[in-house]
């Protein structure tokens, strides 16, 4: 393993549900309150039916699944104790009329300033950070990454049900997110000072409130020394989490070496970065996609095919080749989060039954 490969650290974020009906549980105090006495610090998102989970930083992909899996273990035995199930699901397949926020000032500020776009939240993605030099090189090798972003939320996609019908899309959760004015595909930024421009305007402008606002699915972040790409919904399983960790790891390390070479990212057009993401969204791993680059039509398995041949040095310098290779055989056999809710929802169209599958996946392999 190439002892200079980059960290990688994970953050999930899960729906809290009724045990019998499914429906969003707004008992995010009470989970987080027991998770703290079990050893892990949750944090509270914007809805009381949301947790998210944070990994340690990692060099090895093993370690970082086998902490992915203890932590969906953990924090799934702490929603039972308060009668909710975890749920690894990127939208609620059945909701109320609203979701109650969280009773934080930053979060009472939002709902102030953004209305109903926050009691319509529940939406809950998946952040994988990698560690990087300094923010300027956080935001030079986003312009690397952002080809590929389309292509990691097919592969992730899993918010097909919604208010208890099928939505016709992969991932519904992309299609509403993206009604937030920084959310979706980041600009092709030649600098941070370019970016800092950016998101001074902004601010200024109202549509954010502060730089955790940022929503662009590749970002600096603001309290790591990384890049975060937030493009995913949260997958249904550890292992699909640990396999986008590793996909977006080493996609970064191929970016960083672009930088030094000097090679030029390609600078995808905004308008052709939409249509990929609508693709992405709307038909997920098992239909066509868009090629952002050559603006050809392609099944999503063989964009997800290039990608891997692409990064293929990086994943045999840290060892991830051969999990990769295989978490993906076992995505296409079984099919993601999207898959699964299709498969269980078309068999009776039983919302429960989407429910008790996801369930199923969110442990899958955390005994």
């Amino acid at each position: 393993m190439d002892a200079a490969a980059p960290t990688v650290g994970v953050e999930e974020e899960f729906l809290l549900a009724d045990p019998v009906t499914g429906a969003p549980a707004a008992k995010n105090l009470a989970v987080a309150d027991a998770a703290k006495q079990a050893g892990i610090a949750l944090q509270l998102e914007l809805t009381r039916c949301q947790v998210e989970t944070s990994t340690s930083v990692h060099s090895r992909i093993p370690a970082l699944l086998d902490e992915l899996r203890a932590q969906r273990r953990t924090v799934a035995a702490c929603a039972e104790d308060n009668d909710a199930r975890l749920i690894a699901v990127a939208i609620p397949p059945t909701v109320p009329e609203h979701f109650p926020v969280t009773d934080t000032p930053r979060y009472r500020r939002i709902e102030q300033a953004y209305g109903m776009l926050a009691h319509e939240q529940g939406l809950c993605g998946c952040h994988v950070h990698v560690g990087v030099p300094n923010r300027e090189t956080a935001v030079l090798v986003g312009n690397y990454v952002r080809p590929w972003l389309p292509v990691l939320l097919a592969t992730t996609a899993n918010s097909a049900i919604y208010r208890g019908r099928d939505t016709g899309y992969a991932s519904w959760r992309s299609i509403l997110w993206r009604r937030w004015p920084s959310a979706g595909p980041p600009p092709y930024f030649g600098s941070a000072t370019e970016y800092e421009s950016m998101v001074a305007m902004m601010r200024a402008s109202g549509s954010i409130l502060d730089n955790k606002m940022v929503y662009w699915d590749i970002r600096p972040s603001e309290t790591f020394p990384t890049v975060e790409v937030r493009v995913s919904d949260v997958p249904a399983t550890a292992e699909e989490s640990a396999l986008l960790a590793a996909l977006i790891r080493a996609t970064v390390t191929m970016g960083l070496r672009s930088i030094v070479r000097g090679v030029r990212a390609p600078a995808v057009p905004a308008e052709v970065l939409r249509a990929a993401y609508w693709k992405a969204a709307h038909s997920g791993l098992d239909g066509d996609g868009l090629d952002p680059v050559t603006g050809h039509v392609r099944p999503h398995r063989e964009l997800l095919a290039d990608l891997v041949e692409r990064i293929e040095p990086a994943l045999r310098e840290t060892g991830d080749h051969d999990f990769v290779a295989e978490a993906i055989a076992a995505l296409h056999s079984r099919g993601n989060g999207a898959r699964r809710q299709l498969r269980a929802m078309r068999a009776r169209g039983e919302v429960t039954d989407v429910i008790a599958e996801l369930a199923r996946a969110t442990l899958e392999g955390c005994d």
